[in-house]
Parts: C-alpha cells; sequence; structure tokens
C-alpha cells in the first residue's frame, strides 16, 4: 500500500484526536469533498441528493477514520464509502417511494449496434449492475477514467500505483462491462 504523505500525516493528525482531528477532517474535506461530490453526483444525477449523501459519506469518514488501517489508499477507502452509501441510498429511497430516483446516467460503450437501439433506463440499471459486479480496484479505476475522465498518469498519482497496472485494470474493466452488457441486454 503507498499512501500519499499528505494523507498519512491527515490520518497522523486525525489520530491526535481534539482540534487536530478537526483540523485534519477539514484538510481531508478540502482535499477530497470536491471528487467524493462528482463521484455521487454521477450516480445520483441529483444535486440535492448528492449533498445529503455526501454528508452522510463524510460523517461515516470521520466516525472510522480512527479504524482505518492504511492496508489500501486513503481515497479508494473513501471512494469505497461513498460509493456503497449511494447505492445504498438510492435502494432506500426506491423502496420508499417504490421509483427509482434519476436514473444513473450512461455513456455508451462504443462497438456494438444494439446498444444504440435501447432506452437510457435500461442502460443505466445494466450499466451500474456491470460496474458493481467488477472486482473493487477494477470499478474504481473504470469510473476515475471512463466518468471522471482522468488520465492515467492523474490515477496513479491519485491511488499511488503504476500506470501499466491502471492500464491493465481499466482494459479488463471494460472487456468485462461489454461482455456483461452483451449478455444481460441479450445482444
Amino acid at each position: 500500500m503507498s499512501n500519499h504523505p499528505e494523507d498519512q500525516e491527515i490520518v497522523s493528525l486525525f489520530m491526535e484526536g481534539g482540534s487536530s482531528a478537526q483540523r485534519a477532517f477539514a484538510q481531508l474535506v478540502e482535499k477530497y469533498g470536491r471528487v467524493l461530490y462528482s463521484q455521487i453526483r454521477r450516480i445520483t444525477r441529483n444535486h440535492e441528493i448528492t449533498n445529503d449523501v455526501l454528508q452522510d459519506v463524510l460523517v461515516k469518514v470521520y466516525q472510522n477514520l480512527g479504524e482505518f488501517r492504511r492496508e489500501s489508499n486513503l481515497y479508494t477507502w473513501m471512494y469505497r464509502i461513498a460509493r456503497n452509501e449511494t447505492l445504498n441510498f438510492l435502494e432506500k429511497e426506491k423502496r420508499r417511494t417504490g421509483v427509482d430516483v434519476d436514473p444513473p446516467v450512461i455513456e455508451i460503450i462504443a462497438g456494438h449496434a444494439g446498444l444504440d437501439q435501447l432506452n437510457e433506463a435500461t442502460l443505466s440499471d445494466a450499466l451500474q449492475k456491470a460496474m458493481d459486479a467488477l472486482p473493487e480496484k477494477q470499478a474504481l479505476v473504470f469510473q476515475l477514467r471512463y466518468f471522471e475522465d482522468l488520465k492515467f498518469s492523474e490515477i496513479a498519482a491519485r491511488l499511488g500505483t503504476s500506470e501499466g497496472a491502471l492500464k491493465a485494470n481499466y482494459h479488463h474493466a471494460r472487456k468485462k462491462i461489454e461482455a456483461f452488457l452483451i449478455r444481460q441486454l441479450n445482444l
């Protein structure tokens, strides 16, 4: 595991407790708040819901940062929390109202004419299921590259890993998603 040095400092400062923990958390929010917001917004497509979920995510991060084992990158850990909280929120909202809250946005993976004939809601649902089926690292790399349009060098800096490994993860994720969509949508 290779956390960024500034992330290590934030976690260490947080562990001191008291006002140090508050300063550390403020640094964490400043550094990652916008990217977490973007990640959540891509799934919810709704500003108000995104703000609610982001607040829940930040509370959960604050409550659990002392338990962070540093076995993964800090951003990866927060990404996982944000993704799970978002999906849980949407599922609860769906059960409560009986309808989907703004289906996730989709950009069609090029290369298959049958995908162009399907409606956005069907594709969105299938893409979300495909991403949920991916191993965590592949899902994260796919999210950052495909939806956030980050360069591999930017993702490597953020996750503390090599560009080659990221390219491999992205390639495998893309192939698995394509296969899943073709299988799921009977194309």
